[in-house]
């Protein structure tokens, strides 16, 4: 049995473990009589080539309170374009794949640039969310929209039942959920988030003083995770980052948006299984090293915005006082270890932190040149703002690809 308690700026709903997902779903079917649930499944099409994504399918069979799934699909040929359309449509929910690669949308993403929106030459997660949302948008029965990772090998349907439920329970007035879970196997896993995330957060408290915004960030149980679900009026509003900081970004964005009463975070799985990324390191530029650099700017610029002055002495005592408490983090990790009888690699744990410390560092060096860094793809409220026909052309776009 999970715990209760609760700690942070935001409400941490855990799963106390005697609610079937049978009872579950049938609230949601009731609810979405009146509440439309749209699921977001941003993927390339090597996933379809994976056990993972056909365990995903097989659960999502039997859902039967979702809207719509809008299937984001990228890397893929027009034949295989066609294999995926064929390979969804056994679910019994109205499937859209949008064809992120193929002329229609190719276009659309043209008309973007030519009005001066940016970011949209850099593919990847970020951008396939941001289209995703953007076409769910101009749906108006849609009202709750929920996302997750297509390579989850232990996948069960209890992750949108969760992700949704408390942004549509009408009882309720959540408007952003984040989705959290163990990551542990025969060993734990999670070092982005257990070395780099946690003790980059608590030096930066320690160095720039605690404000709101640190607050709530480290609020979040699994602030890295991919899964999220948040209502239509947030949705509109929000940014995407096109770059490999797209899980924090979208925290700070959320951060923005709406008060902290609004925010919850939900215990979706006991334990979470996925493809494990290569570390990497400095002169690779890949790899978990690359989304750690990204994430450790996204976290700079944000504290930026909110007046926190950085300079090049400051970053200095912020790489000594990560390097302090990373290895606090590993002798905590390793204890807890030690009394579960997990696997701990020490040596491993100490190269990981070594390239965060490294990543960190290039992160600063990068900031202080370009405190801007890459734009963020434009809120869909703005785009339609400046082209008002635009979603109308998107549905058309879409549906010739599906018909």
């Amino acid at each position: 049995m999970a715990d209760f308690f609760q700690n942070g700026v935001i409400t941490t709903l855990q799963n106390l473990g005697d609610r079937s997902l049978e009872h579950l779903e049938k609230e949601l079917e009731k609810f979405s009589k009146r509440r439309g649930m749209v699921l977001l499944l941003p993927a390339l099409y090597s996933e379809f080539e994976t056990p993972a994504m056909f365990k995903i399918i097989e659960e999502l069979k039997n859902v039967k309170y979702l809207y719509k799934i809008i299937l984001g699909l990228d890397r893929a040929t027009k034949e295989q374009f066609e294999e995926v359309k064929e390979i969804m449509s056994v679910l019994p929910s109205k499937v859209d794949v949008l064809w992120n690669d193929g002329p229609r949308i190719k276009e659309l993403y043209n008309d973007l640039k030519t009005e001066g929106f940016p970011g949209l030459d850099t593919p990847g997660k970020g951008r396939n969310v941001w289209t995703m949302l953007g076409y769910a948008l101009a749906d108006k029965d849609a009202y709750a929209f929920a996302l997750h990772d297509c390579d989850i090998v232990n996948y069960s349907r209890e992750i949108p039942a969760r992700l949704f439920y408390p942004i549509v329970h009408p009882a309720l007035d959540f408007e952003f959920n984040k989705g959290f879970y163990s990551r542990v196997t025969h060993k734990l896993h999670g070092r982005a988030t257990r070395l780099l995330y946690t003790p980059l957060v608590n030096a930066l408290c320690k160095v720039y003083g605690r404000n709101k915004y640190l607050e709530y960030m480290e609020s979040f149980r699994y602030s890295l995770s991919g899964e999220f679900s948040f209502i239509r009026s947030l949705a509109r509003g929000i940014a995407i980052s096109p770059t490999w900081g797209l899980e924090v970004s979208t925290l700070s964005e959320v951060y923005k948006s709406t008060s902290n009463k609004r925010i919850c975070q939900t215990e979706i799985m006991e334990t979470y299984e996925h493809k494990h990324q290569n570390l990497g390191d400095q002169q690779s530029g890949g790899g978990i090293y690359k989304m750690s650099k990204d994430i450790a700017k996204t976290i700079f610029r944000v504290m930026a915005q909110e007046g926190v002055i950085f300079s090049k002495a400051s970053f200095k005592t912020l790489l000594a006082t990560y390097f302090q408490e990373s290895r606090f983090e590993i002798s905590k990790y390793n204890a807890l270890s030690k009394l579960n009888d997990l696997e701990y690699n020490r040596e491993k744990e100490i190269k990981a932190v070594e390239a965060f410390q490294d990543a960190i560092k290039e992160a600063s060096h990068e900031f202080y040149e370009d405190p801007m860094g890459v734009p963020s793809l434009s809120s869909w409220i703005t785009v339609r703002s400046v082209m008002p026909d635009f979603s109308k052309k998107f549905v058309d776009f879409v549906k010739k690809d599906n018909a």
